[in-house]
């Protein structure tokens, strides 16, 4: 069975300060079955995902994208998933541009990774979201190592599953580039 270890939530229970014990004893499994969950040998039931998720800060629904079909339609496309926290920190990044490393991007904030006016325009978004509780959309131009590249960006509000405000999610795609032709006179 090919399996994908999971360096995003080893990564999350780092930036929270904890071993793999300690995550253990706090949502009452054995640490061998917790490390078994990290290194993606073994799926969480869906209490337990939702039980990591409240302790680490992310929400459980990324562990049931791994097998969904959509995941492995989007992942040489040009969207980016991505959920974030009440910080405005990454908890979970999928498909990002070759700039970004989603596992070093978990626990930071865009500004963080790029100090460009499109992270900027991209925190602002995000904490609107988070203080009206309302979906928005916005086209916003990065800069990259390859030059500009303009996404239109959905984020709305994400919520546990008690219904607790926890962060948000977006997406973004990609826009082609337009180049007009040149006119001869």
């Amino acid at each position: 069975m090919e399996h994908k270890k999971r360096t995003w939530l080893g990564r999350m229970r780092k930036v929270k300060g904890l071993s793999q014990d300690e995550v253990a004893k706090l949502v009452h499994i054995d640490r061998s079955y917790y490390s078994k969950i990290e290194n993606g040998l073994r799926a969480p039931s869906e209490k337990l995902a939702e039980d990591l998720a409240d302790l680490l800060g992310f929400h459980y629904s990324v562990f049931g994208m791994e097998k969904s079909p959509f995941f492995f339609a989007l992942r040489h496309s040009k969207v980016v998933l991505a959920h974030f926290d009440l910080n405005l920190r990454y908890t979970w990044l999928f498909n990002p541009h070759a700039d970004f490393d989603p596992v070093l991007a978990v626990g930071r904030t865009d500004v963080e990774m790029d100090k460009g006016s499109g992270s900027e325009q991209l925190m602002q978004m995000k904490q609107e979201v988070i203080s009206c509780r309302m979906t928005m959309s916005k086209k916003i131009t990065f800069t990259l190592s390859d030059g500009d590249a303009s996404y239109d960006v959905t984020c709305h509000p994400l919520f546990n599953a008690r219904g607790v405000l926890i962060g948000g999610s977006t997406e973004a795609i990609r826009l082609p580039v337009c180049i007009l032709p040149k006119v001869h006179s």
